[in-house]
């Protein structure tokens, strides 16, 4: 049996994996290999994706010589092979171990030496300051330091969020959520002291609070080749965020958008500081200024990534296209689409939409059908896969009417 060009090897079972999977399933016609632990619903009964189940996989002592013994147990289905991960720790994994991985696989991520000054999110706000990128006025907190006397240069509201991302992740303690808004100094000094209780020890970013709701957010997803030049960037709108609390920050609808200057100023960025490999960026308009302001940039695709590819423009290709093709690209393209992407029903999203401008356009991508679903996608069907799905999805209805708060623009 003859070898194809490449295979996707895809490390978690979530669905930003399945996202990456079903791009390259749609492009390719090739199923991907995914590598997990814990298996997820996402991936579950699938015919575009074969599971490969790896104890302890995130061991940083063990994990290079597990996956260079995948590498050999597969060698005859591929020329290559390409190693992409699902969340940060996978990318902090494999940008680790970078040089003893690349003999064995093709990488798209940034070299150790830019890693932590985007992990470590007061190093990635130095990174802004120079590079004159627009982003929430930030104090960073130190564990040693003494909340209860602590002066903020702005007035509450304000965000508390993890500096580390990845040791917060792993961190357990009861009222944990994935970012804070906080109204008074007392709570400030109760949330502070909770998170410091877990074994959570980095730094916190303290930061103002941007007025707006969800669609006041947006986020750019990007491909970057290894000459640090960007091949492709996506801007979405966002429609409507999850409103649990520990998946507060996860986008549920997002409807695809084009600004011109965002695309030329982040992919000056991207390619100014060296960058490679997959990104997702953050932002908040905020409307006092008029400027979108960043909040993270994550070293791998966005978790709801596939909205690019709904839109037309498969997000895989200008990877497959650079790593394995090798081929090259003069400039950049920015997408132009016209679709909306959503997670939650879409009885949902019609119910908790509050822009009138936002919403007449989501109501017509509606009534057009131009609407998409990661996890549904007809060449993958499965009964079984199908019904979990809808059982799982139809918590969100109880989940709206628990925890949506609308803040008026």
């Amino acid at each position: 049996m003859s070898k194809i060009d490449f295979q996707p090897i895809i490390l978690g079972s979530d669905e930003n994996a399945y996202a990456v999977a079903r791009a390259f399933h749609e492009e390719y016609g090739i199923k991907s290999i995914v590598v997990t632990e814990n298996g997820m619903l996402a991936t579950m009964h699938s015919k575009i994706v074969e599971i490969v189940n790896m104890e302890n996989i995130e061991d940083p002592s063990t994990f290079v010589n597990k996956m260079n013994d995948l590498r050999k147990q597969i060698e005859s289905k591929a020329k290559k092979f390409i190693l992409i991960a699902s969340n940060e720790n996978y990318a902090e994994l494999c940008i680790r171990n970078k040089e003893l991985l690349e003999e064995n696989f093709l990488l798209p991520f940034v070299d150790e030496s830019l890693l932590d000054e985007l992990m470590y999110k007061e190093n990635f706000y130095n990174l802004c300051e120079k590079s004159s990128l627009d982003y929430p006025a930030t104090v960073i907190f130190e564990k040693e330091m003494e909340i209860e006397t602590l002066k903020l240069p702005f007035d509450f509201p304000i965000v508390v969020k993890p500096s580390n991302t990845v040791t917060y992740f792993t961190s357990q303690f009861q009222g944990k959520e994935k970012a804070y808004i906080i109204y008074d100094q007392q709570t400030l000094v109760e949330t502070v002291k909770m998170i410091y209780s877990s074994s959570y020890e980095d730094s916190l970013i303290i930061q103002d609070y941007i007025p707006g709701g969800d669609d006041s957010m947006y986020v750019i997803n990007a491909y970057v080749d290894q000459q640090s030049k960007v091949r492709l960037m996506s801007l979405g709108h966002v429609v409507l965020e999850d409103c649990t609390p520990i998946l507060l920050g996860n986008y549920v609808a997002i409807t695809t958008d084009y600004n011109e200057e965002l695309f030329q100023t982040y992919t000056k960025f991207l390619e100014d500081i060296n960058f490679k490999g997959f990104a997702n960026i953050d932002l908040k308009y905020d409307k006092r200024d008029g400027k979108f302001k960043i909040f993270e940039l994550n070293i791998r695709q966005g978790r709801s990534n596939y909205f690019v590819t709904a839109s037309g423009y498969n997000l895989m290709k200008p990877m497959v296209d650079d790593l394995v093709y090798q081929k090259s690209e003069e400039d950049p393209i920015y997408t132009k689409g016209d679709v909306l992407w959503h997670n939650a029903p879409l009885k949902v999203i019609k119910q908790y939409i509050f822009d009138e401008k936002l919403k007449e356009r989501v109501f017509r991508q509606i009534k057009e059908k131009k609407t998409s679903r990661t996890l549904f996608y007809n060449n993958d069907f499965n009964l079984i896969r199908n019904l979990k799905l809808h059982n799982f999805y139809r918590v969100y209805h109880s989940r709206f009417q628990k925890y949506f708060k609308h803040e008026q623009n």
